[in-house]
């Protein structure tokens, strides 16, 4: 008999920090629905997304990378609803795979990005870099899983979150995972979540800012670090406006 498919639980790993009530909103046939990208050998892919809205959003995207080729993908996340973009990858021999990610907002919303990095083959790189900035009830994930395969040698693999919360109702949280089978690698993450530097908020209102634009500044300078590598000015700026549109419909 065919299996029947099952809408996930907290009891999985990759869904532990999620919103299920609003995936069944979703519906289970959309778990099925995976955006695949293969790139040959020395190619190259870059992609900016702007995702979230007013309604439940899951967004999958599995990607091949052949040898020497170079996948890029710079994404925020906001609206008022469940956003999930997962990213599932695997790296050919000498490969690189470059993530910058925000995710802003308030309410009562979980929003998350959810990779799986599969080192296959030596030389490959891969570097991760997630922002989280929540108010209210909201929450910002990132579960994020390194696997190093035994013949992947000369792997460098780096993973960065960093959680700001402008309420003390909201959350972030951060699984980092590694599996790793070969011993000449190297693989880094980083963890952190905290408040908006009051000492600096003082500093701007002295010199004549206003709270709120201090405040966006500030938070402007924080979740730059997830665009940094992204190297096309506009579509940077596009994905960084995105950002703090969201803030400034927050009465903190």
């Amino acid at each position: 008999m065919p299996e029947v498919a099952a809408l996930p639980t907290r009891r999985d790993e990759a869904w532990r920090y999620s919103d299920t009530d609003a995936m069944a909103r979703i519906g289970v046939e959309a778990l099925g629905q995976w955006r695949e990208i293969t790139l040959g050998d020395g190619e190259s892919l870059r992609e900016c997304m702007i995702v979230g809205s007013d309604q439940p959003e899951l967004h999958r995207i599995r990607l091949t990378l052949g040898e020497g080729a170079r996948a890029e993908l710079f994404a925020t996340i906001r609206g008022t609803d469940f956003t999930r973009v997962e990213v599932e990858i695997r790296l050919g021999k000498g490969a690189h795979f470059e993530f910058g990610g925000v995710t802003i907002g308030g309410g009562d919303a979980v929003r998350e990005f959810v990779t799986q990095t599969v080192h296959a083959s030596p030389q490959a790189t891969s570097n991760q870099t997630v922002r989280a900035v929540h108010w209210g009830s909201a929450t910002g994930n990132f579960l994020g899983e390194i696997k190093v395969a035994r013949d992947a040698q000369k792997t460098d693999a780096a993973q960065d979150f960093k959680g700001l919360l402008l309420e003390a109702g909201a959350s972030a949280n951060a699984v980092p995972q590694l599996e790793i089978f070969a011993d000449d690698v190297k693989c880094a993450h980083g963890a952190t979540v905290g408040q908006l530097d009051e000492a600096a908020r003082y500093y701007m209102a002295a010199r004549g800012l206003s709270p709120d634009q201090a405040k966006k500044l500030l938070v402007q300078a924080f979740i730059g670090d997830a665009l940094v590598e992204l190297d096309d000015e506009a579509q940077r700026e596009k994905l960084l406006n995105a950002a703090l549109e969201a803030l400034e419909g927050a009465s903190l």
